[in-house]
């Protein structure tokens, strides 16, 4: 990284650091011609991670070069410090990524206050923005898989979600819950191998039309209510054999 750090001013509050890139040049972020030929520099301010309780931002001198591709349509451009900037960022690298973990770890409220109790300066709204500028995770191809319903409100009727067994990741929403809107989705899945599911048939008839090569198994959550449910026939099934203690009589205490 070509930069140099010129001064680097602390009081009680905060921490100002100033510094200056010192590459002969840059490459276009259009055409990726590289130039030489810079113009005036300005100052940036980017915040950056809280040090012993203090706030800092790292103000970094960059140029503006022209470029030298006639072609291009960009005349001007900015110079970047990669791992430290990006354009129109106003926060430093190591800050955005301490903040992206923060939004996806505590998302909105939960997450501004403990960035607050670490001396990073956020809203909530911010955090909240941070999680829906993340890329979305490369898809994969599952090899075990959750099929369940859910509801956005109550009352309403259910959809169908599935998820990554192993990584517990949402794979895909599904408008309905039954047989004929999960199948497609199975069956453009060959490469599934377990299928975790619940007790519902719709899903039981989809897996066993689309994805025969899979086994079907039923979730922990079942299983235990299954468990509990059998216990609670056999319980009630022999009440009768069940006999009242007799009561005991108080013991005296000694005067």
């Amino acid at each position: 990284m070509n930069i140099v750090v010129e001064s680097a001013v602390a009081n009680d509050e905060a921490i100002r650091i100033e510094a200056r890139c010192t590459a002969p040049g840059a490459h276009c972020p259009v055409c990726g011609d590289w130039s030489s030929r810079p113009h005036p520099s300005y100052l940036r301010s980017s915040a950056d991670l809280p040090c012993v309780g203090r706030q800092s931002a790292a103000w970094l001198r960059v140029r503006r070069f022209l470029c030298a591709n006639t072609g291009c349509p960009r005349r001007t451009f900015i110079e970047q410090a990669p791992g430290l900037t990006r354009p129109h960022g106003r926060t430093t690298e190591r800050l955005r990524s301490t903040m992206d973990t923060l939004s996806l770890a505590l998302t909105g409220r939960a997450g501004a206050r403990i960035a607050a109790h670490i001396g990073i300066a956020t809203h909530r709204n911010t955090l909240l923005r941070r999680v829906m500028d993340l890329p979305d995770p490369a898809p994969t191809e599952p090899r075990a898989i959750g099929v369940d319903d859910f509801t956005l409100h109550r009352g309403h009727v259910c959809d169908t979600v599935i998820t990554d067994a192993v990584t517990h990741r949402v794979l895909d929403l599904l408008p309905k819950r039954d047989a004929a809107t999960s199948a497609p989705w199975l069956a453009a899945h060959s490469e599934i191998e377990v299928i975790c599911r619940d007790r519902a048939g719709a899903y039981v008839d989809a897996a066993d039309a689309a994805a025969s090569q899979a086994q079907q198994v039923a979730d922990c959550f079942h299983l235990r209510q299954n468990i509990a449910n059998s216990v609670k026939r056999t319980v009630t099934g022999h009440r009768p054999c069940l006999y009242e203690l007799p009561l005991l009589e108080p013991e005296s205490v000694p005067e």
